[in-house]
């Protein structure tokens, strides 16, 4: 397991892709992007993409995202991205209340269960309480590291 810290963005980009088929459709696909500004992820992914897409291609969007972390499964074959959101319990010295701080990490696995997997594993390195609040997939297709 590897955990890359960092600001990420998500870039959109349309392109025109060749199907299985042979026919040629335009497509809109999501890439998260570590950058340190709305810039170097659109030069990031403009760079990466020159050398998957033949033809004229468009990056429509980038917004930044709110991932403390992304995790890659290194443990088996990975093609999907999971947003997973936790709620990290911890204790308030002066008041002794509980506190509850809400954290976002992208996990790279091949299921719904591995994603979950994944998470309990990289915690239990951990001495912190924690919950699993959601797991869910996204479109996202692949990330661009720096």
């Amino acid at each position: 397991m590897r955990e890359k810290t960092g600001s990420f963005y998500e870039a959109r980009l349309r392109y025109e892709k060749v199907n299985e088929d042979g026919l040629v459709k335009k497509v809109t696909e999501s890439y998260v992007v570590d950058a340190l500004s709305f810039g170097e992820a659109e030069k990031r992914a403009i760079e990466f993409l020159r050398f998957y897409v033949s033809g004229e291609f468009q990056v429509v969007n980038i917004n930044p995202m709110k991932f403390n972390a992304v995790i890659f499964n290194g443990q088996e074959v990975c093609d999907r991205f999971y947003k997973t959101i936790l709620s990290l319990i911890s204790i308030d010295e002066k008041t002794g209340h509980e506190r509850i701080t809400q954290t976002c990490y992208l996990v790279k696995a091949s299921s719904f269960d591995s994603c979950k997997e994944t998470i309990r594993t990289m915690m239990d390195r951990t001495m912190i309480d924690y919950q699993i609040v959601s797991v869910s997939e996204t479109k996202i297709i692949d990330v661009i590291e720096s």
